[in-house]
């Protein structure tokens, strides 16, 4: 079963009178009347994180993921709990030096504070993370309106052939070998937008299952559908020049998650408001498509004008 199948089918119903579970459909718990904001990850071993030979890196990544969830909504996120379960080794003296180290350079860097946690001995390596902020109001998922542009901060895929060269499923030089290395393990979040985010997204989401997906996810529960152009989503130079060197495919490295860049709609009357934020704070915010309607089938166009399948789909959460 797909994550979200056994959400609605088993905990819906639990949240039925709780408005501030948010029907279990989007990123975070908001209280409105509390301005309280949270959301929470967890984290295993040979799913999110392939090995723990560089705990400091890895500690950064789930750090990074997990307030992810807070940015995208509009709220910075202020507090942060830690539980780690994990075995004499994983947890060795060396590897605690090195996460505590990570978690204050990740502290001064996000202007985060740690608030507490849990330990526990166990042989399969696991990290859970709830991350605190407080907003008055957020950006729901399900709010995007007809016609609406749709936009992405940052560049996609670089995460995802980092990923790959760490399994030794791709060859590159050195120098770029450590290019895509730290672009998985340090994803760059555009926390300096987090506020900006407010005066003109009408629906927001962090792009952590794939482009793709998470832009269904983002419109799931709405009579919409979508139209996106192939040539408007950003990648870095790097991976640009890898693609043409290796004539690989756009989609098939832009669809697989690990971003954590912002995907949100926002209405064209906005465009310029966008350009001139984006401009001021140094934050790549590309436009990449736009929300049609449900009686239009979901598109995605190549450069020629050519109509390609919506076969990428991201990383599934199957049980």
């Amino acid at each position: 079963m797909h994550e979200f199948d056994i959400i609605k089918k088993y905990f819906s119903k639990l949240s039925k009178f709780n408005k501030h579970s948010l029907e279990l459909n989007d990123d975070v718990f908001f209280d409105k009347k509390k301005s309280l904001v949270i959301s929470i990850d967890t984290y295993n071993q040979g799913i999110h994180f392939l090995n723990f030979k560089n705990p400091e890196l890895v500690i950064k990544k789930i750090i990074r993921s997990s307030i992810s969830d807070l940015i995208c909504k509009g709220v910075l996120p202020k507090y942060y709990f830690v539980s780690g379960s994990g075995n004499k080794k994983t947890f060795s003296k060396k590897n605690l030096s090195k996460i505590s180290n990570s978690l204050r350079q990740e502290q001064k860097k996000f202007g985060i504070y740690l608030c507490g946690g849990d330990t526990t001995f166990s042989n399969k390596l696991s990290f859970s993370i709830t991350s605190v902020g407080y907003s008055k109001s957020i950006i729901y998922r399900n709010r995007a309106k007809l016609y609406d542009d749709i936009y992405v901060t940052g560049n996609l895929g670089d995460s995802f052939v980092g990923l790959k060269i760490l399994q030794n499923k791709i060859k590159t030089t050195k120098k770029i070998k450590s290019y895509f290395i730290n672009k998985y393990f340090k994803p760059e979040i555009q926390i300096q937008l987090t506020k900006e985010l407010l005066k003109f997204a009408n629906s927001s989401i962090d792009i952590s299952d794939g482009l793709i997906d998470d832009l269904k996810k983002m419109i799931n529960k709405q009579k919409l559908s979508y139209k996106i152009y192939e040539d408007q989503i950003p990648i870095s130079k790097n991976l640009h020049n890898y693609l043409i060197k290796n004539n690989f495919k756009k989609l098939d490295f832009i669809s697989n998650g690990d971003d954590y860049q912002i995907l949100f709609t926002a209405s064209s009357n906005k465009s310029r408001i966008i350009k001139n934020i984006s401009k001021k704070l140094g934050v790549k915010i590309s436009r990449i498509g736009e929300i049609t309607s449900n009686k239009t089938k979901p598109t995605i166009i190549d450069k020629k004008g050519k109509y390609l399948l919506t076969k990428y789909s991201g990383y599934k959460h199957l049980f």
